[in-house]
């Protein structure tokens, strides 16, 4: 057989550039799928793409598949064949069913019984037969979060397609899509790129593009973006803070990306840095710049998708736009401080937070009573009035001009409006951390005060989204409540604060006369969640079903539990431990009684005796170290025990013939075991 290659391209308006990762893992591994199950043998598939084209390589791709044999069970071998070996009708009927003659039949043993079975063999068809089906699957197949119907009616895609190419070594493969039919011709970059240009070879593609400023591969794309990001540094002696997801975005936004550098009047420094920065990042797609000392600088980098032929032009455009952006942040930053932060807060009672629940004034006041609840249960007496002051301002920048203006920056600017207004540092600093962490591996709060008002903030959203019914599903959480309860147990990890959240969870109930089924349905959700990040930190399935046994109302208990019984269940005296316990276990439950008291006058053996006054001697130990949560405390008491256990299993029949000795030896299984509860079911570390 010989190879060619494949080159597959779909040329379409702009895709928005979040579409890209995914369609580009699609669009391969939906190429492997077709090509695999139309048995062609190739070497590589490479996804590329810009904004404007997708585009699909098929290195060495076989002329013809590979030729097949199905294999079809039939009837039985009795069941076919007479006593003479002539077929019967059972064997004719098999035979015809699956287009074979009766005599090709052939008698295979399955499982251990004679069948009889059909072979049928079908010749591999030419690849470029099977291909325009295979592609039109392909395309068929990817998926957008958002896609729009054109020219046919029939077909949806991310954006109008508007030329395909379709070629398999010098031969022009036929699909159609969206009306639009295959051809030999490309086009290249929309502004400094020829409008058609022919292709009579895959191997020609690369330079073509080249030629005409198309680079097709995201990875060359961000390598030039990086490359002149780094030229900018030298040139200013400066660092361009560069956001991963930024710098993803703009490779999906240009086909030839071109760096380039403005800057704009220091005055506007003034301005919280980051309403800057997401005015630069967000808005206009460009990358902060900062000084040696980590400053914000009056500069910024972008990404043009035109090599202009004086850059300058280009330079000058974009300050214009950011600085347009920059006069509107500076206009309600200065409007914005005209108020006091008492008098935006009052405005909240016009601010509806849900329909059912009231104002983000009412859920204010829930907060802050929750805030200090909490103050007071932890022992924090000392920051009160910081908590209190803090609480009644939380929300109070979301009335701003500016946050209107720039939703993500609530918090920010109610830091920065207090400490304008002349808060102390720990108000204006608990005003931005309530809302930390936003996001899987965001900061945690430093400062009780905002850590305290963030936890009450997210419990009373917990408890107010669950009193009107719209409790997550398994589809929907409009409302974010498992992101509030991975929040919560974030932040009471990284403080670390020591709170029972069934307590939490009642008192926040509380605000709204919720009923005993609901607030289990709720401990139940946050113990879900905790569940869940206990074994995303790392902790074995069995040693988290343990800790939630024992104490799944403490987040903060629970962690270092996990962490003592993950850390010690390796241990040799522990494993022997843990096998004592499902012995224990096991003995229990075959017995089928429910053993009473031990009956110390029937303790003949020097072994069950040692156990008995071991149990006694540990059992105080233990019941104190987990009253004290002092997990280590416990493991080591435990681990005292295992070598007496050990003992007792060596030394002494439990099952005995005497029905007296062996029920009193059941009884003090039924003590060990009782023991191993204050833990929780030990042997499910086994």
């Amino acid at each position: 057989m010989s190879a060619k290659d494949l080159l597959f391209e779909i040329g379409t308006e702009e895709i928005p550039a979040r579409f890209m990762p995914k369609v580009l893992a699609d669009l391969s591994s939906y190429t492997e799928e077709e090509l695999a199950s139309a048995h062609i043998d190739h070497s590589n598939v490479k996804a590329e793409c810009t904004p404007r084209r997708l585009v699909l390589t098929v290195s060495d791709l076989s002329d013809s598949q590979k030729d097949s044999v199905e294999l079809s069970k039939g009837p039985l071998k009795a069941q076919a064949f007479d006593q003479e070996g002539s077929p019967t009708k059972a064997a004719k009927g098999f035979a015809r069913s699956r287009g074979v003659d009766v005599s090709d039949l052939k008698v295979q043993e399955i499982n251990g019984t004679e069948y009889v079975v059909a072979e049928k063999r079908e010749k591999g068809q030419s690849t470029e037969l099977v291909l325009p089906h295979i592609l039109d699957k392909i395309l068929k197949k990817l998926s957008f979060p958002k896609s729009m119907y054109w020219a046919d009616p029939t077909v949806r895609f991310a954006r109008p397609v508007r030329w395909i190419m379709a070629l398999y070594g010098e031969s022009l493969i036929n699909v159609e899509f969206g009306k639009v039919k295959s051809g030999y011709c490309t086009r290249g970059h929309r502004f400094m790129g020829s409008g058609s240009i022919l292709i009579k070879d895959p191997s020609e593609y690369k330079k073509a593009m080249k030629d005409n400023f198309v680079i097709t591969d995201p990875e060359e794309r961000k390598s030039m973006i990086l490359g002149g990001i780094a030229e900018v540094e030298k040139e200013l002696g400066a660092r361009v803070e560069v956001d991963p997801a930024l710098l993803e975005e703009n490779v999906h936004l240009n086909e030839y990306p071109v760096v380039f550098y403005g800057s704009f009047d220091k005055d506007f420094l003034e301005i919280p840095e980051e309403v800057l920065v997401l005015s630069m990042a967000k808005n206009q797609r460009y990358f902060p710049v900062r000084n040696k000392d980590g400053k914000l600088m009056a500069n910024f980098v972008g990404v043009s998708n035109n090599k202009a032929k004086d850059m300058r032009i280009v330079r000058e455009g974009n300050e214009r736009v950011l600085r347009a952006r920059l006069y509107d942040a500076a206009f309600f930053w200065k409007e914005d401080l005209q108020k006091s932060l008492d008098d935006l807060a009052n405005e909240l009672r016009s601010v509806t937070y849900q329909e059912q629940l009231g104002s983000v004034y009412d859920k204010v006041q829930r907060t802050k009573a929750l805030a200090l609840w909490l103050t007071d249960e932890l022992s924090l007496g000392s920051k009160r009035a910081v908590v209190e002051r803090a609480a009644v301002l939380a929300k109070a920048d979301l009335v701003t001009s500016m946050v209107y203006e720039f939703a993500d920056v609530q918090g920010v600017m109610g830091r920065e409006y207090a400490k304008k207004a002349g808060e102390s540092k720990e108000v204006a600093l608990a005003l931005y951390e309530q809302y930390l962490p936003r996001f899987a591996g965001d900061s945690i709060p430093s400062g009780l005060a905002g850590a305290l008002i963030g936890l009450a903030d997210r419990a009373d959203t917990l408890a107010a989204i669950y009193k009107i019914g719209l409790e997550p599903t398994s589809s929907q959480d409009p409302y974010g409540l498992r992101r509030a309860a991975r929040c919560i147990n974030e932040i009471i990890w990284g403080l670390p604060l020591d709170i029972d959240l069934n307590k939490l969870i009642e008192k926040s109930a509380s605000a709204f006369d919720m009923d005993r089924d609901m607030m289990d349905r709720i401990k139940a959700f946050v113990r879900l969640r905790l569940q869940v990040q206990l074994r995303e930190k790392g902790f074995r399935h069995e040693v988290v079903e343990l800790v939630l046994q024992t104490i799944s109302n403490r987040p903060l208990q629970a962690f270092r539990m996990a962490e003592t019984l993950q850390k010690r269940s390796d241990e040799v005296c522990f494993a022997d431990l843990i096998t004592a316990a499902v012995r224990v276990k096991n003995l229990l439950n075959k017995s089928g009684s429910t053993p009473g008291d031990v009956d110390l006058s029937k303790l003949f053996e020097s072994s069950e005796k040692e156990l008995y006054e071991t149990l006694l001697l540990l059992e105080g130990e233990a019941r104190v170290s987990v009253d004290k949560f002092d997990w280590e405390k416990l493991a080591s008491v435990l681990s005292e025990l295992a070598p007496v256990i050990a003992k007792f299993f060596n030394d002494v029949l439990v099952m005995d013939e005497d029905i007296s000795l062996r029920n009193n030896r059941l009884a003090l299984l039924k003590k060990c075991q009782n023991f191993f509860l204050l833990v929780g079911d030990f042997s499910l570390l086994k």
